[in-house]
């Protein structure tokens, strides 16, 4: 599933300092995805996570992994 994410780094504070745990995101295709906020920690640099990205879940929607896609 594809999203686009648009957080800045202030926002990006609060799951980093622990007081949000999950992003919530809508897909391409309208669905509305949750995931940890660990799982884009990769993505962040000093203005925050932006841009497209791809999510993938198993058979029981257990978390694979996210990727940044252009």
């Amino acid at each position: 599933m594809r999203f686009r994410l648009a957080i800045t780094a202030e926002e990006y504070l609060a799951y980093y300092q622990g007081s949000a745990k999950v992003v919530v995101a809508r897909t391409e295709h309208n669905r509305t995805i949750r995931f940890p906020a660990s799982a884009i920690r990769q993505f962040v640099t000093h203005d925050g996570v932006f841009g497209n990205f791809e999510i993938t879940f198993d058979e029981n929607n257990k978390l694979i992994g996210v990727e940044s896609v252009d």
